[in-house]
């Protein structure tokens, strides 16, 4: 069960040392949309969101990965000049895949960043890259992420019981 406890834990993406993932030789950083990047009824990109992905851009290969329609993720994909992939189907690793293959990168290079343990961070694990969980931006979701969001909640009840990960205790 633990084989789901993601690598780091941040309150959101603002709050990754992106410094150290360099240094541990990260080189591609693969953001969830919905929820992770941006609310999932919001069709710009948030001017903060922006401003980091542009600076991010300078010293990693930024790539959004969703298992929504491309219509959704084009407006981020255009607006911040970066790759996205659709229907990625996560769990399943085949949106890491592709990405990994594209850009010619090592499964030791790559980081899976979103804020869902059973779809983001159990792709990332099956894949058998570096993954890092963020809290929700919002509390609104999809009607298929309500069901994931009860199997996480299932999960990381156990995974505190065990004192394996507890929600709001942040690590890097």
């Amino acid at each position: 069960m633990a084989f789901l406890k993601p690598d780091v834990y941040q309150k959101n993406i603002f709050n990754i040392d992106y410094k150290r993932l360099k240094e541990k030789g990260i080189t591609c950083l693969i953001f969830d949309l919905d929820n992770t990047l941006a609310l999932i009824d919001e069709e710009k990109c948030p001017a903060k969101v922006k401003q980091l992905i542009n600076k991010l851009k300078k010293d990693f290969k930024v790539v959004i990965i969703s298992n929504n329609v491309y219509k959704r993720i084009k407006p981020y994909k255009d607006e911040l000049e970066i790759d996205a992939i659709s229907f990625a189907m996560k769990p399943l690793s085949v949106g890491l895949s592709k990405i990994r293959r594209r850009y010619n990168l090592k499964k030791n290079e790559m980081m899976m960043i979103g804020d869902q343990l059973v779809t983001d961070v159990l792709s990332g694990k099956f894949y058998g890259i570096n993954t890092t969980l963020v809290e929700p931006l919002g509390v609104k979701d999809l009607k298929i992420t309500s069901l994931n969001r009860m199997i996480e909640n299932s999960i990381i009840n156990k995974y505190e019981k065990k004192d394996i990960f507890k929600r709001g205790s942040f690590y890097e």
